[in-house]
């Protein structure tokens, strides 16, 4: 158990020591995907969904889920976060949405966790709102998709 970083010696949760880390820019993205019957596409597309501007709220909510990940995920570094973005784009082939977030900031660890919860938020947002349409919908293939910076460098899926 000692090889585990969220564990000291006598196996007792704790947050990992990043102040010997030297700050750099980190960029996570992850991706996620919501699919849904076509008829759910085709209403959000036409804007006649019962709970109005899906899109546009679900990507906010990533957005504030991002900023909020520290108080989500036991252990997690609270971050000074520069630039947080969320798309949802429909697809047909899905059929859904998939939903892509960017996040960055300069400092001793990563963002990974912060995209992630930025796309799993974005996702459940889109499934709250159009549950009244559509009850078969499914949230899946939530990932990093690329993170950059700190010491173990560039990694793209």
């Amino acid at each position: 158990m000692s090889g585990l970083s969220h564990l000291d010696q006598a196996g007792r949760a704790r947050m990992v020591d990043v102040s010997g880390k030297s700050p750099t820019e980190r960029i996570a993205t992850a991706t996620g995907q919501l699919t849904c019957l076509p008829a759910t596409l085709a209403a959000v597309a036409a804007g006649t969904t019962p709970k109005g501007a899906v899109v546009q709220t679900a990507e906010l909510a990533g957005i504030m889920a991002a900023k909020r990940t520290a108080e989500l995920i036991p252990l997690c570094h609270p971050l000074p976060l520069t630039k947080v973005a969320v798309r949802i784009e429909p697809d047909e082939g899905v059929p859904g949405f998939t939903v892509t977030a960017e996040v960055k900031t300069v400092g001793l660890t990563g963002v990974e966790m912060e995209a992630l919860t930025a796309v799993s938020v974005a996702c459940l947002t889109l499934f709250d709102m159009l549950k009244a349409i559509d009850r078969t919908m499914v949230i899946g293939g939530v990932q990093v998709t690329s993170k950059t910076g700190g010491k173990s460098g560039s990694w793209q899926a």
